[in-house]
């Protein structure tokens, strides 16, 4: 049990003096109020409340004025209450912020907690606050030899992600995400096999269309940061073809333009793929290839289209490999450039303007098919279709001699 609820005036009254009377709360007023958050059942209330512990522990914790303070969360969280335990790692990651460091001597304890905590069996409430404190923590905390320990973390941060989706609180899902972003940013190696489990959850996150723009998105930034830094582990655990498996597709998903462009899945895929291209183009080229070969057969636009985009956009990471095979490719593009869609016709002006650019010398050797095609697509109805053709007439002459 963490204690019964004595008033909490006497400290609401001390609070309204201002901050700098912060170190005159006397010991049953802080007792008081920390004692009361476990009685709260309101869930914005409490957060307010551990809000202003955490304000009065700024002061407080450092001058050794709140000794109690850490040993009372520990005990807490510990409770056969949910209530308890919910609040407990509510305060934990609310303290975070203002007396991060004061945890460091429990930081091993604090962990063995956080992570019993996200494999709590009775509470998703425990679950989804353990989940946040793991974040809070992480966030804060820079010593490698700390860090590493949260690669044991990644199984149940997945479990609860999982759940949080599945009932619909996306916002805590994300959560999940930007923990993976400070692990795959640290230079430590910390994912390990993990990633295997973080590329699975982030795929299926990216290819749900019922999830938000936003939650996607988030899933698919994580794809890219583990190809710029950790291309070593796709490559080692043969995970380049399921990711491109799923991101070529995403630049045929249709989008609302009225939405934010920088959250649009097509958009982002392309990143996604202009990225590993650049890091790993030996195992990108293959793949994307095969795709654009088949979806430039497609009786779906936008595949027609993603077909050339895709080779647009992995021109630059894998010239050398196209340059081997740049007549089929180029037969793809300037099939492309004859579509009767607007759309493709417009991706393959870009195709062709990043060729041009990123394919030199081998590119001009094509100039008698290229060059009137360009030329063709400088009359096309449409003025993005001509802009398109524009800067790859430009970027083709410019190496033309």
């Amino acid at each position: 049990m963490c204690g019964t609820s004595p008033p909490f005036s006497s400290a609401r009254r001390s609070l309204d003096t201002g901050a700098n009377s912060l170190p005159n709360f006397d010991s049953s007023s802080k007792q008081s109020l920390i004692e009361s958050i476990t009685m709260e059942h309101s869930p914005p209330v409490r957060r307010a409340s551990a809000n202003v512990v955490s304000i009065i522990a700024k002061y407080a914790v450092p001058a050794g004025e709140w000794p109690d303070l850490l040993p009372f969360l520990f005990q807490c969280s510990q409770s056969p209450q949910e209530d308890h335990r919910e609040v407990a790692l509510i305060l934990f990651s609310s303290l975070t912020e203002t007396i991060g460091n004061s945890f460091q001597p429990y930081f091993t304890n604090l962990q063995s907690l956080l992570l019993k905590c996200l494999q709590d069996e009775t509470s998703n409430r425990v679950r989804v606050a353990a989940l946040k404190a793991v974040g809070s923590f992480l966030e804060f905390t820079h010593d490698e030899a700390e860090v590493i320990k949260f690669r044991e973390f990644i199984p149940s941060i997945l479990n609860v992600s999982r759940q949080c989706l599945a009932s619909g609180d996306e916002d805590v899902a994300v959560i999940a995400f930007e923990i993976f972003d400070e692990l795959i940013e640290s230079p430590a190696p910390l994912l390990g096999e993990s990633v295997k489990a973080i590329v699975q959850f982030s795929l299926e996150v990216c290819s749900s269309p019922n999830l938000e723009a936003n939650t996607r998105h988030q899933a698919i930034q994580i794809i890219s940061w583990l190809a710029k830094y950790k291309s070593n582990s796709l490559k080692k655990y043969k995970l380049v073809p399921p990711i491109l498996q799923i991101m070529c597709p995403l630049l045929a998903e249709s989008t609302n333009r009225d939405e934010d462009d920088d959250l649009a899945p097509d958009r982002a895929a392309a990143e996604v793929i202009d990225t590993m291209a650049l890091n790993l183009f030996k195992q990108v080229f293959p793949p994307v290839f095969e795709f654009a070969s088949l979806s430039s057969q497609s009786a779906n636009p936008k595949f027609r289209e993603a077909a050339v985009t895709s080779l647009g956009v992995i021109s630059e990471g894998c010239l050398e490999l196209m340059k081997n095979k740049l007549e089929p490719i180029l037969h793809i593009v300037l099939a492309a450039l004859r579509d009767p869609e607007q759309m493709v016709r417009g991706a393959a002006s870009f195709a062709l303007g990043q060729f041009a650019e990123h394919l030199q010398p081998e590119i001009v050797s094509h100039y008698e098919s290229v060059l009137p095609s360009i030329l063709n697509a400088l009359e096309d109805v449409s003025h993005e279709v001509k802009e398109k053709s524009y800067y790859a007439l430009a970027a083709f002459c410019e190496n033309y001699g």
